[in-house]
């Protein structure tokens, strides 16, 4: 004791106090940045990550619910694979309504990589005037059931026919087979 009191009178003695004061606080301050500031700052650090999975998921899922949407409205659109032989004369019935010529369209489905689709392919040739066949083919293309026009390719002919035009024409849709039911409910 005697020797504290001698080391406070001397001249840095009454800097002891201070010094002490000042661990103390330097002690407190690592004391609270420790489990106080730096836990925070973890703990903000895992919340903003799980806020940002959260946000993701959520986009996610609106996503996925648009697509279901638009795949219901597609699917909706899609004719039936029985509905495609009558297609077929539909678009025979349209050439003759233009002034086209369409004789032996012939038609086939083939199997997709997607469930309960399959593809139907129309292919034949079509004669007449460029005028004819120019509005044939926009009412085609412009035709509430969905149908591709993929190839059209003209055909040489060797006389002049009245200017006439002859072209292969290669027509294709996607048709729901099978009982699926895509999207119906939402």
């Amino acid at each position: 004791m005697n020797r504290l009191i001698e080391v406070l009178r001397s001249p840095y003695g009454t800097l002891l106090p201070w010094v002490g004061l000042s661990v103390l606080l330097l002690g407190i301050l690592w004391v609270t940045r420790s489990f106080g500031v730096d836990s925070a700052e973890l703990q903000l650090a895992k919340l903003e990550r799980e806020w940002l999975e959260a946000r993701r998921a959520h986009q996610f899922h609106l996503e996925a619910r648009q697509a279901k949407k638009d795949l219901g409205q597609v699917w909706a659109a899609l004719p039936d694979e029985r509905d495609f032989a009558p297609l077929a004369l539909g678009i025979t019935d349209e050439a003759k309504r233009n002034n086209v010529t369409l004789p032996a369209l012939s038609y086939k489905t083939e199997s997709t990589s997607i469930s309960y689709i399959t593809r139907g392919i129309l292919q034949g040739t079509m004669t007449g005037k460029y005028e004819d066949l120019r509005r044939f083919l926009y009412d085609l293309e412009t035709a509430e059931e969905l149908v591709y026009i993929e190839d059209v390719d003209l055909v040489r002919a060797t006389e002049r026919q009245d200017q006439l035009l002859t072209f292969n024409i290669r027509i294709a849709t996607y048709l729901k087979a099978g009982e699926a039911s895509v999207g119906s409910s939402q």
